[in-house]
């Protein structure tokens, strides 16, 4: 499976420390979640990830292979990013929005395959927007819209995939959809790594949660340990509540700590 490393990645912007020298050490079938405080530098982290931020020291390596040196046509067959905000600016048919998914695997002035179209019905199938495909993204609701782009995301169907807070809005219904096709294709053997603000949802589906607080990496392990209530006092300045559904554990953030207050970078 593919292994994914940060080693000492320090990050700087407008001569601002964003990230401090964050390690961490990822291989497939699991899905990660990355949670903290807003301004913790997570979005920071996937970015630099991503190759879209470059640091000012360490390095990110798939496989033992600096991202910095791969060609960039090679790292977008390996890593897909969908960032925050599904922000789009022409009027595309949501069909042909998934298909850009399949430009690093095609040649220039090639057409798409049938094996191209296979993994954009695929795509539009598993974040459920079959039923868009004809219509102009521009006329979708926002959560329609965030599903059409994590569809696009799911379209390159690269061994890693990065996504930044992929259910921050959508409606209940959709949240436990996509938390459930994230943690599907974790398990197929993917590399899958998912910002997020929902604990509860961070607790349920993810095998794994490395938690940021002012630019570094305080904890990571598992769901129960990374959860526990002092990291939750430390971390956001609240308390919350523990239990158990079917065998699966949940927090619910239940109080905020008198006094406290989240403490961003």
């Amino acid at each position: 499976m593919t292994r994914l490393s940060a080693e000492g990645v320090t990050v700087a912007i407008n001569g601002r420390q964003i990230l401090h020298g964050i390690d961490f050490d990822i291989e497939g079938g699991g899905l990660v979640g990355l949670i903290g405080p807003n301004g913790a530098g997570k979005s920071t982290l996937i970015r630099a990830v991503a190759h879209l931020q470059r640091p000012m020291g360490g390095r990110v390596a798939i496989d033992g292979h600096d991202i910095a040196a791969m060609p960039r046509k090679d790292l977008a067959r390996r890593i897909a990013y969908l960032p925050q905000g599904h922000v789009v600016h022409w009027p595309l048919d949501v069909r042909h929005l998934v298909a850009l998914g399949r430009l690093p695997h095609l040649s220039p002035m090639s057409k798409i395959s049938p094996q191209d179209e296979d993994a954009i019905l695929r795509a539009l199938e598993r974040a459920d927007v079959v039923r868009f495909a004809d219509r102009t993204v521009t006329t979708l609701s926002g959560g329609e819209r965030a599903r059409v782009m994590l569809a696009r995301a799911l379209a390159v169907e690269t061994p890693i995939l990065l996504v930044d807070e992929p259910v921050a809005s959508l409606d209940p219904f959709h949240q436990l959809q996509v938390m459930e096709l994230l943690r599907g294709i974790a398990e197929e053997g993917r590399l899958v790594i998912a910002v997020l603000h929902d604990l509860p949802l961070a607790a349920r589906f993810c095998s794994r949660l490395l938690l940021m607080e002012n630019g570094r990496l305080v904890i990571d392990g598992a769901p129960r340990d990374v959860l526990a209530q002092t990291h939750l006092r430390d971390a956001y300045a609240i308390e919350g509540v523990y239990g158990a559904e079917q065998g699966e554990h949940y927090v619910l953030p239940w109080r905020r700590v008198p006094g406290g207050d989240a403490r961003p970078v």
